[in-house]
């Protein structure tokens, strides 16, 4: 039900001894992701995750839907990241998508769903947080993401393209990615991010599936 694949790549990884290795980038840690999201295939993603939390915004709005999620995990336990993606239609906007990784520094997922080099976000410098977050009760302090140097960068088209925003949680990045750009806006309120194993019932009536947005 989830395939493994490369966490900083779409490549796919082949078994190399105990491991996994991509053929860019070597011995890796998997990302395991379904071939389309659906409600069972999520009850296997939670189980592979082991309690690493796996954050959806909530609650989601009429006509929103979980259409991704993966979890970077080793055989038997040792979680690294998850990343969930909800998709839907605003009045402004037309189709959105929002992409949230949370991952341990290192991992690389962040910086691929960004589409950025390297495995860790840029020092945002002493640029003041451009909107917050709530993960469950915690409020979190979110920057943004300069997409110059993604391929492509510098462009208005990139610039338009997504909107990126990093911040720290519990010792782990948290990264949002919001498409297009200007969909940011739906962040003016403190959005709320809830684990989805502590939703609980309700999570039974969240709708899985329609288009994968292409992380």
């Amino acid at each position: 039900m989830l395939a493994p694949g490369c966490p900083r790549c779409p490549r796919p990884v082949v078994l190399d001894g105990p491991g996994w290795a991509c053929r860019d980038h070597g011995p890796v840690v998997p990302l395991w992701r379904p071939a389309e999201a659906s409600y069972d295939a999520f009850v296997a993603h939670l189980e592979r995750a082991d309690g690493f939390p796996t954050l959806l915004p909530w609650p989601l709005g009429p006509g929103w839907h979980v259409s991704s999620f993966g979890v970077v995990a080793a055989e038997g336990g040792g979680v690294l990241a998850t990343v969930t993606a909800v998709s839907g239609t605003t009045l402004l906007d037309g189709p959105v998508d929002v992409v949230v990784v949370s991952e341990e520094p290192g991992t690389g997922i962040g910086t691929r769903v960004a589409r950025l080099p390297g495995d860790t976000p840029s020092d945002p410098g002493a640029e003041p947080p451009v909107t917050k977050v709530r993960v469950e009760q915690v409020s979190v302090p979110m920057w943004s993401v300069s997409t110059s140097a993604a391929p492509g960068g510098g462009s208005t088209d990139v610039e338009l393209d997504r909107s990126v925003l990093v911040g720290e949680e519990s010792g782990r990045w948290l990264w949002l990615l919001i498409r297009p750009a200007s969909a940011m806006l739906l962040l003016r309120d403190e959005w709320i991010l809830r684990d989805a194993t502590s939703i609980g019932p309700s999570l039974v009536e969240v709708p899985f599936g329609g288009p994968d947005p292409g992380w």
